[in-house]
């Protein structure tokens, strides 16, 4: 019987390896296309923690199975106490330890180059604001400045590009605010850094796009900025990662990466009249 639970053991093993390099080859599950200066660093980190994993998986269920089969019950045999091998004991908890947290090291190098360094001063200037269940853009105008906003001027009955103060408050008394541009489509140009302060109004969301590589939390009450440079022009889906609410399911907006010139045509259409 243990021998048949250690063969049973491994064929789960290799099914698993199996079944993981089918679905990701057949079914196309894994990560889209890259569209960002910082998402090769992502994606290699990713690909090496894989690696690290699968080796640790496979050579722990290698041992189980190494295991089961030497140590098989053979006939009327009783069970013996063992204390082990201290001197494996330690050489593997090492072993673990030092590769784990070489893995940690890398992979908090690769998020502090990415959230622990600030914008350069000529990014493009972006808010993206979260509400049960939408997300809102805004942009500044030819001024290149926000507007103040407030909870107190809330209006969520329109939210028409340049309505004030709209589901975002913009403060209608406030200059800045005039030529601001808000909508539910994030446009940005191609191969200029941005600069995108996260908000929530309600509850935390979660701003994740996939071919960006970024996934960051939006808290009321909190201004979170996040920098990117997207490289591809295209259009992209941006998610709600984090529970929010009965239609959490449903929050979603679209991102579109479009030429300069493209993005400058844009914002004056849509500037406010």
């Amino acid at each position: 019987m243990g021998r048949l639970l250690a063969i049973l053991i491994w064929l789960i093993t290799a099914g698993t390896a199996a079944f993981f390099a089918w679905s990701k080859t057949k079914t196309g599950w894994w990560f889209p296309e890259a569209i960002s200066e910082h998402a090769a660093a992502m994606d290699s980190q990713f690909n090496l923690t894989w690696a690290v994993v699968a080796v640790a998986f496979f050579g722990a269920q290698a041992a189980l199975g190494y295991a089961v089969w030497k140590f098989r019950s053979k006939g009327n045999e009783r069970a013996t106490y063992s204390e082990g091998n201290t001197r494996i004991e330690i050489v593997l908890v090492a072993i673990t330890g030092i590769v784990f947290i070489a893995l940690a090291i890398t992979g908090q190098r690769v998020w502090a180059n990415l959230h622990l360094n600030q914008a350069p001063p000529d990014a493009v200037q972006i808010e993206a604001t979260g509400q049960q269940f939408n997300w809102y853009f805004r942009h500044p105008g030819a001024d290149g400045r926000f507007g103040s906003t407030s909870p107190k001027l809330y209006d969520d009955t329109d939210n028409s590009v340049g309505a004030r103060p709209g589901p975002l408050g913009i403060d209608p008394k406030d200059p800045s605010g005039k030529d601001d541009i808000f909508g539910q489509t994030l446009v940005i140009p191609i191969n200029r850094p941005i600069n995108l302060t996260l908000r929530a109004k309600d509850v935390t969301h979660n701003f994740y796009a996939p071919a960006l590589r970024l996934k960051q939390d939006a808290v009321p009450g909190l201004k979170i900025n996040l920098h990117f440079t997207a490289t591809k022009e295209g259009k992209y889906e941006i998610a709600c990662a984090e529970l929010c609410g009965q239609l959490h399911h449903q929050m979603r907006a679209y991102m579109r990466v479009v030429s300069q010139a493209e993005f400058e045509k844009w914002l004056s259409e849509n500037a406010p009249k």
